[in-house]
Order: structure tokens, then C-alpha cells, then sequence
């Protein structure tokens, strides 16, 4: 196995660092700079930004945020989040971000995919695949982060995708997203079994196990991890967190996670890498 990557995955809108359940409910965590910052320092392979209420609105406002973080990291970062046509993908790239993640357009106009990836290189385009399992036990695709139906089964469209120039998927549950019950593995097994590029398994990771889980089982070759390592964060730098915003803020007066999740650091989980074997960048 080439080596695993640990990507940070901040959710944004706004100003804001998010977090939610099931991509719903967000609650304001703090500046995500700050965020990519400290995962940069602890040895994040990349960074993922994603702009989740972009889709709903029709556009991306995170220029200044990738603007300040490409500045201050250098490590590969991904956006996403609003991003429809090509010249949304030059304006990100421009900022400063390396690869774009595209999802909702990609749906709606699967010729993108093959655009961009001429224009900018495979490397560059990655697809966001939102998946909800149904009662039948198969897997649907969905977008608008989770809000819309599409229909579409999710092995077909990873396999067309790929068909279309894609250099690498996140697969996202839905179910499983932000509840510390572990990733799907099933889902991302089903996916990285029958493509040949890259699967970044996202959604829904409480303890080192659960990486284990995804990594050995279901055969990701990279995680995107946020609240173990968000909630880390915080426990570790509360006292330095001064900035406050619209939202929820009260969570971080509280000091209290949800109960199945163990907030975990980026150091922690490589030298859980290392210990069963798995290699990483460190």
C-alpha cells in the first residue's frame, strides 16, 4: 500500500468553521484558518475545504480563506464547495487551492469533469460523492451536501467518473457523517474495489479503529477526518480561541463532544499508522 494520507476536512460557511450531523445542524467551531494552521504544524498530508452551503446559493466565497491558508501551509490543498464551471476552477486554483472538488456540477453536467481534466490535469479534479444507503441496501448519490435526491446509483457514477478524467473520489456517508460510529465501510469497499483511482474515505470516524476499520476492510488508500481532530483542536487551544461569530458558539464554552467520539490528534493517528503498519508521511 503506497502511503496513507490523513486530509483534515473543515467545512465552511461563512467566515466560519462548521461541523454538523449527517451534514446538518452546523454548529460555529471557530476560524478555520487557525484550524488548517495547526494541522498543517502537526503533519496533515493535505487540507480539504469545503464550502457547504455554496451549492445552495450558486457560488463560492472562500477565496480569502484558500488566500490566507495557501500562504501559510504547504501542503496540497482541495476546495470545493459552488464551484460549476470552469472558470470557477481557474479562480480557485488562482487563489491558491491545488485541486478543486466538484459534486453538485458534476451531476448536473458530467462534461466538466472531462473539461477540467484537460485543462488543469486529471491530478487536479477530484469528485465528491454524497452517498445515503437505502432500505434495499444499494447506494444512492446525492448532492447540495446531502439535500437532493439525484437517483443515481453511486458505483455506476464512481465508475463514469473515473471514465471522465476524475484523479481521485471522496466518498462520503451521509448515514454515518459526524456521528462517531466509524466509517461505512461496505461503501467505500464496494467503491475502491471497482476503480483504479485513489478513494478518500469521509464521514464518520470516532475512534483509531474506525480508521483501521476503513483502511484495512475497506481498502481506502486516504481519510478525511474532521471532528476527532476539530474537537482536539479545541480541547488542546480553547484559552487562545478569542474569536467569536455568528452561530452556535455556545458549544465551545461547554467543553463537552459527543459522547462517541474521541477527540484525536494528527500525530496520534499516524503513530497509530505506524504501529499497525500501515505507511505515512512523519
Amino acid at each position: 500500500m503506497a502511503n496513507v494520507r490523513v486530509i483534515p476536512r473543515l467545512d465552511i460557511k461563512g467566515p466560519n468553521l462548521v461541523k454538523g450531523i449527517h451534514l446538518e445542524g452546523l454548529r460555529v467551531l471557530g476560524r478555520p484558518e487557525d484550524f488548517a494552521q495547526y494541522y498543517y504544524e502537526q503533519g496533515a498530508d493535505e487540507l480539504m475545504y469545503m464550502d457547504v452551503v455554496a451549492s445552495l446559493y450558486e457560488r463560492n466565497s472562500l477565496h480569502e480563506i484558500i488566500s490566507k491558508t495557501a500562504k501559510r501551509t504547504f501542503i496540497p490543498l482541495t476546495v470545493g464547495g459552488g464551484i460549476r464551471t470552469i472558470s470557477d476552477i481557474r479562480s480557485v486554483l488562482r487563489a491558491g487551492a491545488d485541486k478543486v472538488s466538484l459534486n453538485t456540477a458534476a451531476v448536473r453536467n458530467p462534461a466538466i469533469i472531462k473539461e477540467a481534466s484537460r485543462k488543469f490535469g486529471s491530478s487536479t479534479v477530484v469528485v465528491a460523492i454524497e452517498a445515503i444507503r437505502q432500505a434495499n441496501g444499494s447506494y444512492l448519490a446525492y448532492i447540495d451536501n446531502g439535500r437532493e435526491h439525484t437517483g443515481i446509483e453511486v458505483l455506476a457514477w464512481a465508475k463514469k467518473v473515473e471514465e471522465l478524467g476524475a484523479g481521485e473520489l471522496v466518498i462520503t456517508s451521509v448515514d454515518n457523517e459526524g456521528t462517531g460510529t466509524g466509517y461505512d465501510i461496505e461503501l467505500t469497499r464496494l467503491i475502491s474495489e471497482n476503480v483504479s483511482i485513489p478513494v478518500i474515505a469521509h464521514g464518520g470516524p470516532g475512534k483509531l479503529k474506525d480508521i483501521d476499520a476503513v483502511l484495512k476492510t475497506g481498502k481506502a488508500d486516504a481519510i478525511a477526518v474532521a471532528s476527532i481532530l476539530h474537537y482536539d483542536f479545541i480541547k488542546k487551544n480553547a484559552h487562545t480561541m478569542h474569536h467569536r461569530t455568528e452561530g452556535n458558539i455556545e458549544f465551545l464554552k461547554s467543553n463537552r463532544t459527543f459522547q462517541k467520539i474521541a477527540p484525536t490528534g494528527i500525530v496520534e493517528i499516524k503513530q497509530y499508522l505506524l504501529s499497525h503498519f500501515y505507511e505515512c508521511r512523519h
